[in-house]
């Protein structure tokens, strides 16, 4: 949404109505061949947090891939709205949020009639396709508790608050299995190193809450 125009903002909006969803409600079925909507996220008025929705693949071999974490102003389920095809990840709420299911051809119609929606849109599967080309750059040449740093300096940088003491909330809440699911890793692998980083006074955690210092986890190796 901050990459439209004003006017382009209003426009978009105004395609459907805005209807909340609970943490937890599915917004978008892996595999479904049904539906082609495409749906804008909104945090929900008053929420401390912003709206945070996480994208997972689940795989054949009974595993699951953890492929991005999309907030209040993006929009997900794009690709299948543009190209009519079936699904290819689940999306799941991860905090109460309100959401536009916009049919894909009045999406596609809105994008005919401003060629700089077009430009944002291209502009945010890149910057999607850059997020993943990253991961699997890191997959390749650093090690877990380095991936894990990088993910959580990335993600506060991205969706992320400062906390009063001069660290950073990384504004989602997430479990040692959806970290590992991020950078490619073992749970346990995971729960080492964050282990490890608590040690070292570069995070805190109570529960799914994780506050970082950006600093020092951006200079770990």
């Amino acid at each position: 949404m901050d990459r439209l125009s004003p006017d382009d903002q209003k426009a978009l909006l105004a395609l459907a109505p805005a209807t909340p969803r609970m943490a937890g409600d599915p917004i978008i079925y892996q595999g479904d061949r049904e539906t082609s909507d495409v749906f804008l996220l909104r945090s929900m008025p008053g929420q401390r947090h912003t709206a945070c929705v996480k994208v997972t693949a689940y795989l054949e071999s009974g595993g699951s891939a953890m492929l991005g974490i999309r907030v209040a102003g993006d929009v997900v389920g794009e690709l299948a709205g543009l190209r009519r095809q079936p699904r290819v990840a689940m999306v799941t709420a991860c905090s109460p949020m309100m959401v536009h299911a916009i049919r894909s051809q009045a999406f596609t119609d809105f994008l005919d009639r401003s060629p700089a929606a077009w430009n944002a849109v291209a502009r945010m599967i890149a910057d999607r396709l850059d997020w993943a080309n990253r991961r699997r750059t890191d997959f390749a040449q650093f090690s877990v508790p380095v991936r894990v740093a990088q993910v959580l300096v990335e993600l506060s940088g991205r969706h992320g608050v400062d906390t009063a003491d001069g660290k950073r909330d990384i504004g989602i809440d997430l479990t040692h299995e959806e970290i590992a699911n991020l950078v490619g890793a073992r749970k346990d692998a995971v729960f080492k190193a964050v282990r490890r980083f608590k040690d070292l006074a570069l995070i805190t955690n109570h529960g799914r809450k994780i506050v970082i210092n950006p600093i020092g986890l951006a200079d770990f190796r």
